[in-house]
């Protein structure tokens, strides 16, 4: 066999014609890579090589069978199969020979694409910016490639003599084989059978993103090995011998064997520096778990998407691929762009039923020839499991990041927001969500979008703790308790102290102090902040937190609109900052808040927090460094938005304003006799099983506005100046937190390297680099042909 090796490739490297094919697939390469802007690294904007191992499946279409033709068709043309029999070798060792000089050619055609690894690190930002452990794993994926394709012209070259019939058939089996089930599988009476796993594109593509699943390996190997068997069949059949029948039984049941093993067991190795392919186990079980199909439908679909979409499309694509794995077969998925080819009627008809949905449009700025035009995209995606939808925002926006970083916390999100929706839609069982009532909480009105959005994975309701039972208290999973105007009883104090103690989790959103901007409006422009008396102080100074009677005026504040005169009898407008509506930049790493924009609150106090034994606090929310705090009670004007703030008056450290409180908290009712008029006997309980609880100083994080027509927006939308916060993400967040004991949310802490090109090198270096990586491979393959003729004759010359 070694000396078929050897023999076959020193005839080919003795051909022009080789290094001639070799050049042509690495000058077309580099113009796709590094000069055509649809395609190139440089427009794609970050360190990775993904261009290349998406396009170079297309050409070793054509490369391998130009290098497998010749190999068994031209020894039978030139009648010196016979003679090649005649030597001491088996059928085995001459195919394999001929197969691994085929395969040992395209390596060292690949050898030379190892430029563009060193483009790409030396062009990242910082330089060596590239994850060389996803490139490397990457390459494994092109090889097992090439490994099939080579099978794949082994085979048709022993069906003919003539090389070019040998050619036509070996790419039309390659591309079949790489796109031809993919496309078969889109027929309607064929979508659930699964054909797409027939084809190489499904296993290529996880491979070449540098996680190597065993099952792909064992299909890259199955495939290859029925090829070699089918040459050596063809063979056989040729010359009217026989099969070796033990042995031929032997390798298909070998490779059988390997497909039922693979289909029950397998691993994963994750190349990637991040590991960003390796899923955590709380997804695996969840995915493991699954009772039945679950669809998912991305529409983050269509063309001409910048850079960054199409490696947030990829990451998509990527990560249901990855949770699809683990399912059993059943997660399906499909990407779909549900505005094409309809006209506008059409288009504004499906945009409003998407919206109903929760899948709302981005407006994009989009480059063509002709300029810049918009296009409305929808980077979301709808999760649907037995008649229930789930919508999955694909888009995280942040107040403050750039558009990379944005993206790249966009992609870190997507284990946590498609698994937890999966669970969701999945899950018969949904915990009970409970606002309470009976204090002048929040309205139904106030709190219209925060309980819709909660009712889409929970059971959502209102809770009087006066009437409720400590039984059906104990079932609720979440106690919400949305900004309270009303002292609470005594006996409501205590079933919240036994409801905790029971391992009830409250969230506590509490106004403090009495402040509204209608009461300004409505009384000259200004208004005593007074104190409330909610008599809920002693209860969580016993847990550890103590809310303060005082107010922040922030310099990191929303707008309010002002009318300032009229003009023709049309009031002017105008919008304002109004110092005592701060905005809260989540900046601390725990998964409630991570990766969030900016939280809205209306006239918050500040927090102190008390040292406590068995109890661990986490600050989730706080002020900026721009603040000033103002003690109750303060009078507050509205003139004071017609001077500007003095930077200097507002410097002091950042006040929390949101925190975590978790673990075994002491009874308020510890060494206290029972409240009078409680109606049911209760037996006391001292210290708390370990539980959660959240305190955030102000209860309108949880309200959305309201329209003159009492129509409610979306919680954390701004109407006057149409800008989205992050507290509904904060509410969805806090809900999953305080009621999934399996850890989900952790998730969110997951980090993904930002790995970019430095665009202004790029500017200014563009043509050199494309110079680079489209010559320098050429030349590398012409210094080696040359070297390969001074070899050559230096040998015959003696």
């Amino acid at each position: 066999m070694l000396s078929i090796l050897k023999k076959e490739i020193i005839s080919y490297l003795s051909s022009l014609v080789a290094y001639v094919t070799i050049g042509v697939f690495l000058l077309v390469l580099g113009l796709f890579l590094w000069v055509f802007p649809d395609s190139s690294i440089l427009e794609y904007g970050y360190a990775g090589l993904e261009s290349l191992f998406s396009t170079a499946p297309y050409l070793f279409m054509f490369l391998i069978p130009a290098i497998t033709m010749r190999s068994l068709a031209e020894e039978r043309k030139e009648g010196t199969f016979e003679l090649l029999f005649t030597r001491p070798l088996k059928d085995w060792e001459i195919v394999l020979g001929k197969y691994l000089a085929c395969l040992l050619i395209v390596l060292f055609a690949l050898l030379p694409t190892l430029v563009y690894y060193y483009s790409v690190n030396a062009l990242g930002m910082p330089h060596g910016n590239i994850d060389t452990g996803a490139v490397i794993g990457s390459y494994i994926g092109l090889f097992l490639l090439g490994a099939v394709f080579v099978g794949i012209g082994l085979f048709t070259s022993s069906i003919t003599k003539n090389q070019i019939i040998a050619f036509t058939i070996s790419v039309f089996l390659c591309f079949f084989f790489y796109s031809g089930f993919d496309s078969i599988s889109q027929l309607l009476s064929l979508q659930d059978l699964g054909l797409q796993n027939l084809g190489i594109t499904q296993h290529y593509d996880s491979v070449s993103r540098g996680v190597l699943d065993t099952r792909d390996l064992v299909y890259f190997i199955i495939t290859t090995g029925i090829f070699i068997w089918l040459t050596l069949f063809l063979l056989a059949k040729q010359r009217q011998k026989g099969l070796g029948g033990t042995v031929m039984i032997s390798v298909l049941g070998v490779l059988v064997f390997l497909g039922i093993l693979s289909s029950f067991t397998f691993t994963r190795f994750d190349f990637t520096a991040e590991k960003r392919y390796t899923i955590s186990p709380i997804s695996r079980q969840i995915m493991d778990n699954l009772p039945k199909k679950v669809k998912v439908v991305v529409y983050l679909q269509g063309d001409n998407l910048p850079g960054g979409f199409k490696r947030l499309q990829s990451a998509t694509r990527d990560m249901l691929s990855d949770l699809q794995a683990y399912s059993h077969g059943k997660i399906q998925f499909e990407f779909r762009d549900p505005l094409k080819g309809l006209n506008n009627d059409q288009q504004n008809e499906v945009i409003q039923n998407m919206a109903v949905e929760g899948v709302e449009p981005t407006n994009l700025s989009v480059k063509t020839d002709n300029g810049v035009s918009q296009k409305l995209i929808f980077p979301s995606a709808l999760v649907s499991a037995d008649g229930k939808d789930i919508p999955v925002k694909l888009l995280l926006s942040r107040i403050g990041l750039s558009p990379d970083e944005v993206l790249n916390n966009s992609i870190q999100n997507l284990e946590y927001a498609f698994s937890s929706a999966i669970k969701k839609a999945d899950n018969g069982g949904r915990p009970q969500i409970g606002f309470t009532e009976g204090h002048h909480e929040l309205t139904d009105l106030q709190l219209n979008d925060a309980m819709k959005t909660l009712a889409e994975g929970f059971q959502v309701g209102r809770v009087d703790l006066s009437a409720i039972s400590f039984a059906d208290l104990q079932k609720i999973k979440l106690l919400v308790i949305a900004k309270p105007d009303q002292k609470f009883s005594e006996v409501e104090k205590f079933k919240l102290d036994q409801y905790i103690m029971h391992g009830g989790r409250v969230l506590w959103a509490i106004d403090q102090v009495s402040a509204e901007l209608d009461s300004l409006r409505g009384h000259g422009g200004e208004q005593l902040a007074f104190p409330k008396q909610l008599n809920l102080d002693d209860q969580l100074f016993r847990y550890g937190i103590r809310i303060n009677y005082d107010l922040i005026a922030d310099m990191n504040c929303s707008q309010i609109p002002i009318s300032t005169g009229n003009v023709g009898g049309q009031a002017q407008i105008q919008m304002l900052p109004w110092l005592y509506y701060p905005v809260f930049i989540p900046l601390s790493k725990h998964p409630v808040v991570k990766n969030l924009d900016g939280i809205s609150s209306e006239f918050a106090s500040t927090i102190d927090i008390l040292d406590t034994k068995n109890v661990n606090k986490t600050v989730l929310l706080t002020s900026s460094p721009y603040n000033k705090k103002l003690t109750a009670p303060h009078i507050l004007s509205l003139q004071a938005l017609e001077q500007e703030p003095n930077p200097k008056e507002f410097q002091s450290t950042p006040k929390i304003t949101g925190v975590l409180l978790e673990g075994s908290f002491v009874s308020d009712w510890q060494n206290r006799p029972l409240p009078e008029g409680l109606k049911e006997q209760v037996a006391i309980q001292q210290q708390s099983v370990p539980t959660k609880m959240i305190v955030i100083s102000d209860g309108d994080v949880l309200k959305n506005q309201v329209g003159s027509d009492g129509s409610p927006y979306p919680l954390g939308y701004d109407h006057y100046t149409h800008q989205t916060y992050g507290n509904k993400n904060l509410l969805l967040n806090i809900a999953d937190y305080m009621t999934d004991d399996s850890g989900l949310i952790a998730l969110r802490t997951k980090e993904i390297k930002i790995r970019l090109l430095d665009r202004a090198r790029i500017r200014s270096e563009k043509m050199y680099w494309q110079l680079v990586n489209t010559i320098a491979p050429l030349v590398l393959v012409l210094i080696c042909a040359i070297f390969q003729h001074y070899l050559r004759r230096q040998k015959y010359a003696r």
